[in-house]
């Protein structure tokens, strides 16, 4: 077999390969098995066909296309190899000559990964939030907390903005009911604009037992976009009534006796949340920084193809919860166009740092132990709520263990990267991130974003410094 490579732009290359009948050999004594299997001729056993008869029962033809389409794969790794091309993606074969004893020729283009150079990445600076929490987002967390100890009483007026009601619900489209639009003592909370367009509108003003007629475009289902007459009744009104803060709270709410106890404790795990948080723009502003110091030509089959998986993925989810994508793009107040550009632009930067840290990894020659593998498996299959042995026997049946090995080596060269930089906060204070997972790598009080959740509990792990 001979090979030659040619380099169609800095992303793809196209490789020629040529290969003599008689080492096709192999392939083609395939070819005669595979079909003496699948045929039945009588006074032979299947498998035991000899090739002449074969060649007058299906054809020389048929014999020499399975042989070469059998062949392919084996020639075009061998081509890889042979060649040093690092491959991305699936390539696009084109059979230019092949002919009974003649040699077979062809040809494959495939995207290959770019020459990458690398910027200094020792010392990268970034700059985080500040840890220490405003007397305004303590307060803030103080009110949520009185929100959640909040009881609702029944009034006697007309609903306004921030009434909880009970209502009875009813939409048509062409004088024919929609299912998914209709209910009866349905709890809603006005001004949510959590049901169907108009509600809010249609209820102001109420009072129990009065109806109000309105038009609306239903948001989802299978009537989603049109527009249909609805019909609301008010059934019950209640007001949210919220409790004082004082000290009477502080002891209904919490293991403190004073307010002033309680809103130490809060301002304690919002710093503690914060520090979390530290850490992780930490590890995404220094990815962000260094990616902007590589100028990355881009293959543009594998961009297509994360593109449409992107797209393929959004479109799923969206039709799961009975949505179409121009709906999605009103609710986010943002055009379709809008839409696809940030998957484009976001399929393009998870592909350039790929390289970019598979390029760091090659360069500190950094490897994945079996303690690292295992200790990933672990991690996933408990987030997926799956047996460490099957998640990892999944794994490996879907051939995506070279897949997972992959992004933990990735993992290592950022965290690589990340201990090199100089990191500060807003303040201009120097953030230590070793210390920072130190102090995290004990059971702590909450960290999930919201301190005022609870009065006591562990923290969520410590990001992957």
């Amino acid at each position: 077999m001979k090979s030659a490579v040619e380099t169609l732009s800095p992303t793809r290359v196209k490789l020629t390969v040529e290969v003599p009948f008689d080492e096709l050999k192999p392939s083609m004594d395939a070819a005669y098995r595979k079909i003496g299997q699948q045929v039945r001729i009588k006074g032979f056993r299947p498998g035991k066909v000899p090739p002449r008869i074969l060649d007058q029962y299906v054809g020389r033809a048929a014999v020499l296309e399975e042989a070469v389409n059998e062949a392919l794969p084996r020639l075009y790794g061998e081509a890889v190899r042979e060649n040093n091309v690092e491959v991305l993606g699936h390539p696009e074969i084109e059979v230019t000559n092949f002919a009974d004893g003649d040699q077979l020729a062809f040809t494959a283009e495939v995207d290959v990964r770019p020459e990458i150079e690398l910027p200094d990445y020792a010392g990268l600076e970034v700059v985080v939030d500040a840890a220490e929490p405003t007397d305004e987002r303590v307060d803030q967390q103080l009110e949520s907390l009185r929100e959640r100890f909040a009881t609702l009483k029944s009034v006697e007026r007309p609903a306004q903005t921030g009434d909880y009601v009970s209502i009875d619900l009813a939409a048509s489209v062409g004088g024919e009911p929609v299912e998914d639009a209709t209910a009866n003592n349905l709890s809603y909370e006005v001004g949510s604009d959590s049901l169907v367009q108009g509600l809010d509108d249609a209820i102001v003003g109420l009072s129990v037992g009065e109806s109000k007629e309105f038009a609306t475009q239903l948001r989802s289902g299978d009537h989603g976009g049109e527009t249909a007459q609805a019909t609301v009744t008010v059934r019950t009104v209640k007001e949210k009534d919220v409790p004082a803060l004082d000290d009477d709270f502080a002891q209904t709410a919490s293991e403190f006796d004073t307010l002033n106890e309680l809103r130490a404790d809060v301002r304690s795990r919002l710093e503690r949340v914060a520090k979390l948080q530290q850490g992780v723009q930490a590890r995404d502003r220094v990815l962000e920084v260094l990616l902007d110091k590589v100028e990355l030509p881009m293959p543009e089959h594998v961009l297509s193809d994360e593109i449409g998986y992107r797209k393929q993925s959004m479109d799923q989810q969206l039709q799961a919860v009975g949505m179409t994508k121009e709906q999605y793009a009103e609710y986010e107040d943002k055009t379709v166009e809008a839409l696809d550009q940030e998957i484009e632009d976001g399929a393009r930067q998870a592909i350039k740092a790929q390289f970019v840290l598979d390029a760091i990894a090659r360069k500190e020659e950094l490897a994945v132990s079996e303690a690292e593998l295992t200790d990933t498996i672990l991690r996933r299959a408990q987030q997926s709520g799956m047996r460490a042995d099957q998640y990892a026997q999944q794994v490996v049946n879907s051939g995506q263990l070279g897949a997972l090995m992959a992004e933990v080596m990735r993992g290592k060269a950022l965290a690589l990267v990340l201990e090199n930089a100089k990191i500060r906060d807003t303040s201009g204070n120097e953030i230590d991130l070793d210390a920072l997972t130190e102090q995290f790598a004990e059971p702590a009080a909450e960290a999930d974003g919201d301190p005022a959740a609870d009065t006591g509990g562990d923290d969520e792990d410590a990001p992957a410094l």
